[in-house]
C-alpha cells in the first residue's frame, strides 16, 4: 500500500485543502501531490477541485486505500476487484512470513467453503481472508472462528440486519422456526507445529449488494435485508471488531453465545462417530458445542454439520 497516498487521502477527507497546503503538510512537491490525486481518481475515487482547493468524494468501497482509511486495527489492506481465492491469497502471504494482512476482494471466481464445498462468490460481496500469527496453543485456533463469526455478525448488525450465528462457521438471518438464510460463511486455514500456531488464514465471505431474486435459495444478502449497504463501513467493523476479539480471547466464547441461534434449537449434528441429537445448551472454549440427548447425557462435538430440528420450548 502507498503510505504516502493514503496521507493524501486523509488529508482529503478532511475537508478542501489547497495544492500547496497539501504539499506542505505532507513535505512533498506539488507536482507529486497532482500525480498522487491523479492516482487516486484513476482507482475510482472522487476527488473535486474547485477554488478551495482539492475535497473528497465518493470512494470505491473496497478499495485498500478506502478500507485503510480511518481503520480502527493494524491491518494492511490488499484489495482485489476479481480473485480466485482470497484464502489461497492469504495462505501465500502467510507462507512468505506476512502477518497482519486483511485480503479483500468484490469477487471470487473459486471460493471454497467448509468440506471444500463451493462458496458462490459473485460480484459484490465482501470476501475477506485475514492472516495472523497468534502466540497461542493450537488448541485455542477454534477460537479465531468464532471470533470471525462474531465480528462478521456485529459489522452487519451495526446496518440494521437481523444477524446471528449457527454452529459452527455461519452467520444468518433467522426466520420463523428452525429456518434462516445464510448471510456469511468463514473458513479457517491454518499451519503450526509442536502444539503452536505458525499462522491462519481467516477467510470470510459475506453477501452484501446481491438482491433476493440474484442470491440462491436459502442465502440472503444485507442488501436484500435492509435495502442497503455500505461495504467499506462493513469491512472495516469486521476487522475492528476481531482484532478486539483476538486481543481478549476470554471474551470470545461468551461473545458467541450472545448472538448464537443455535442454543435452545434441537439439533442433529452429523459426526465421524455417528449423529449426536439433542438440546444444544452450550458452548465451550474453544467452540465445542454442548448437546444434551433425550436420556440426560451431554455430548461435546467439535466439529460436524449441525441441524436445527426445533426451538425447545
Amino acid at each position: 500500500m502507498n503510505e504516502t497516498r493514503l496521507r493524501v487521502l486523509s488529508a482529503l477527507a478532511d475537508g478542501p485543502v489547497s495544492g500547496p497546503a497539501l504539499a506542505d503538510e505532507l513535505d512533498v512537491s506539488r507536482a507529486a501531490v497532482w500525480k498522487h490525486v491523479e492516482a487516486l481518481r484513476e482507482a475510482g475515487f472522487e476527488v473535486v477541485s474547485d477554488d478551495g482547493g482539492y475535497a473528497l468524494g465518493a470512494m470505491p468501497p473496497l478499495h485498500e486505500l478506502a478500507i485503510a482509511l480511518h481503520l480502527d486495527a493494524p491491518f494492511a489492506v490488499e484489495s482485489h476487484d476479481s480473485i480466485d481465492s482470497t484464502n489461497r491469497r492469504g495462505r501465500e502471504l502467510a507462507e512468505s512470513g506476512a502477518s497482519d494482512v486483511a485480503v479483500v476482494a468484490d469477487e471470487q471466481t473459486g471460493g471454497r467453503g467448509r468440506l471444500d464445498r463451493a462458496w458462490s462468490s459473485p460480484s459484490g460481496g465482501v470476501y475477506l481472508s485475514l492472516v495472523v500469527r497468534p502466540d497461542v496453543p493450537m488448541r485455542d485456533a477454534p477460537l479465531f472462528t468464532l471470533a470471525a463469526a462474531v465480528a462478521a455478525a456485529r459489522a452487519a448488525r451495526e446496518q440494521g440486519v437481523d444477524a446471528r450465528i449457527k454452529w459452527p462457521n455461519d452467520v444468518v438471518v433467522p426466520r420463523d422456526g428452525t429456518s434462516y438464510d445464510k448471510l456469511s460463511g468463514i473458513l479457517t486455514e491454518m499451519q503450526g507445529e509442536a502444539d503452536r500456531i505458525g499462522w491462519l488464514v481467516v477467510g470470510v465471505g459475506t453477501n452484501a449488494e446481491a438482491t433476493a431474486d440474484e442470491l440462491p435459495e436459502g442465502a440472503t444478502s444485507v442488501r436484500a435485508e435492509t435495502g442497503g449497504v455500505d461495504r467499506r463501513a462493513f469491512a472495516q467493523r469486521l476487522l475492528a471488531e476481531f482484532d478486539a476479539l483476538r486481543s481478549d480471547l476470554d471474551s470470545v466464547v461468551p461473545a458467541w453465545r450472545d448472538l448464537a441461534l443455535t442454543l435452545g434449537q434441537r439439533v442433529r449434528v452429523e459426526t465421524t462417530d455417528g449423529d449426536v441429537v439433542g438440546e444444544a445448551v452450550d458452548v465451550d472454549r474453544p467452540g465445542t458445542l454442548v448437546v444434551r440427548r433425550d436420556d440426560g447425557e451431554a455430548v461435546r462435538v467439535s466439529a460436524g454439520d449441525c441441524e436445527h430440528l426445533r426451538p425447545v420450548e
